[in-house]
């Protein structure tokens, strides 16, 4: 018989500067309308698999909408977001702040579908600077509450990460591998680009472990970068376990449909560890948080709170959890996502 919940684990452990925003570890892109339907079609479906949303769709304007028609673009995203299903998780990436339709893609989309949308992606991030403009953009469009998400994509953003992902505003940095590399002039190699490259080029690594200390330490979520090789599914998959368990990212990109059960697996915990989590969350409980001794090891608070974060990234990938585990994710679960 499952035991009542009394003290929920997240209101309980995470009031310390612990864990980021709890939100979906793969973040889905797609820019060309066709795409963009399939996308939040395919949402859809797998939020009624699995209970919940398992993933973002961002929908694209830096790189989806077609030169000299960003207008029609912008509305065509705030469109679709705002007639996308219930408990729908959309976003938007609009154009870098010193592009001539930033202003206009804010004002169409966070002016209209403003209480639909998740979040806002702002490409090509160079400091805090940028930062402010946008959410001055957010207040005069009426969507003063919506997140920011900033996309790292050169050195000098790298350098200043930590000051991104301080301000307030910021949820999420994600880092952009492509433009990364091409900012170097060609001192980076091209396989630094590739799915394996990426994890052995010192210029990259050091970017990648600079966004996510930056993260870490202000309590936002590090977003790793694409996979290119979209068609190499070995690729995709040691790309992201790569990314998750040495690299400290806890959400990844997805450029194609076929790459998004790869990263929710990837960045999913072992059944091992979910049982042992539940376990020991469950003796906490038990014991109103108190120490606990589990196998002749000491527990507290301290563990706890990690192994609560275990269970709420397994929660995250649709794994199977078992009951007393699953009641303390029931309520956010019917109140969507």
């Amino acid at each position: 018989m499952t035991k009542p919940v009394t003290a929920h684990p997240a209101q309980v452990l995470l009031g310390a500067q612990a864990s980021a925003q709890r939100i979906p570890v793969c973040d889905h892109y797609s820019g060309v309308e066709v795409r963009m339907r399939k996308s939040l079609q395919l949402q859809a479906e797998m939020k009624a698999e699995f209970g919940h949303c398992v993933f973002d769709v961002t929908l694209d304007c830096e790189d989806g909408a077609p030169v000299g028609r960003e207008r029609e673009h912008a509305e065509l995203v705030a469109e679709l977001a705002t007639q996308a299903a219930p408990g729908a998780r959309v976003a938007a990436r609009v154009h870098t702040v010193d592009h001539p339709a930033f202003a206009q893609d804010m004002a169409i989309i966070a002016g209209q579908a403003g209480q639909r949308l998740s979040h806002i992606m702002l490409p090509k991030v160079e400091s805090v600077d940028d930062v402010l403009l946008a959410e001055r953009a957010l207040v005069a469009a009426g969507a003063g509450q919506l997140p920011l998400h900033a996309l790292i994509e050169s050195p000098a953003a790298v350098h200043h990460a930590f000051e991104i992902a301080a301000h307030p505003r910021i949820q999420s940095l994600s880092f952009g591998l492509m433009d990364f590399v091409s900012a170097h002039g060609g001192a980076i190699p091209a396989s630094g680009m590739t799915s394996a490259g990426q994890f052995e080029h010192p210029l990259v690594v050091r970017a990648k472990l600079e966004i996510a200390a930056a993260c870490h330490a202000n309590g936002k979520v590090p977003s790793h970068c694409v996979v290119t090789e979209f068609s190499d599914a070995s690729a995709m998959q040691a790309a992201a376990a790569r990314a998750a368990r040495e690299f400290g990212y806890t959400r990844m990109w997805s450029i194609h449909p076929a790459q998004i059960r790869p990263i929710l697996a990837a960045f999913a915990p072992k059944e091992a560890e979910i049982a042992r989590a539940t376990r020991i969350i469950s003796a906490a409980v038990d014991a109103d948080w108190a120490p606990i001794s589990e196998d002749g090891v000491l527990h507290d608070r301290a563990s706890y709170r990690y192994f609560w974060q275990l269970l709420e990234r397994a929660h995250q990938t649709g794994r199977a959890l078992p009951p007393e585990a699953l009641a303390w994710f029931a309520k956010t679960d019917n109140n969507g996502d």
